[in-house]
């Protein structure tokens, strides 16, 4: 059983501005849950379940303390309209932004709606993109309907916020393409 001081701190990283105080994020249902425990730079704070859940991955979580929840615990504390069996708090992956980032980088420009950004940053790991570069009012990587979006493909792509413009004219040896309303037909540039 949990608190209601656990609920309401829980509840509370629903919200940007307690994400970003505390550092940590929101990740929930089997799959995703699952994809961020086994990656390697997925640094886990807590993890509430309810038994079925622990049952069918007994072997994932073999070193992993898991607070044990029912449904109506778990309809508290998740940030779905239909909680699904598990939620994880976990630290907000650290990335340098200052390394240098080989292959091609992906920069956004006001994408507002989180499952967009989250979907974009889903792409861009299946296409193997290095990095994604925000600018200041794209959607927060780490809102609950982003990180749900990303399929625990939000541990794979680093992803970075800045003042566009400014990043945009220090890549000096860098190609820079734009996707335009009125731009030329990507198969009709030789230089790619």
């Amino acid at each position: 059983m949990i608190s209601k001081l656990q609920v309401k701190y829980i509840q509370s990283l629903g919200q940007k501005k307690h994400r970003d105080i505390e550092g940590l994020f929101i990740a929930e249902g089997p799959k995703i849950v699952k994809e961020l425990l086994q990656e390697k730079n997925a640094n886990l704070q807590h993890l509430y379940a309810l038994d079925a859940w622990i049952e069918d991955n007994k072997e994932l979580l073999s070193e992993t303390e898991v607070i044990l929840i029912n449904e109506s615990e778990l309809d508290q504390i998740s940030q779905l309209t239909t909680p699904n069996q598990v939620l994880a708090i976990f630290r907000k992956f650290e990335f340098d932004e200052s390394l240098h980032y080989a292959g091609i980088s992906l920069v956004l420009d006001s994408i507002r709606d989180p499952g967009n950004m989250g979907t974009i940053i889903r792409i861009a790991d299946w296409f193997g993109i290095s990095r994604i570069v925000c600018s200041n009012d794209c959607a927060d990587v780490y809102n609950p309907k982003v990180v749900q979006a990303t399929m625990g493909s939000i541990a794979r792509v680093p992803v970075f916020y800045a003042e566009l413009s400014e990043w945009l004219k220090n890549q000096k040896r860098t190609t820079i393409y734009a996707a335009v309303m009125d731009g030329e037909d990507v198969a009709n540039i030789t230089d790619i």
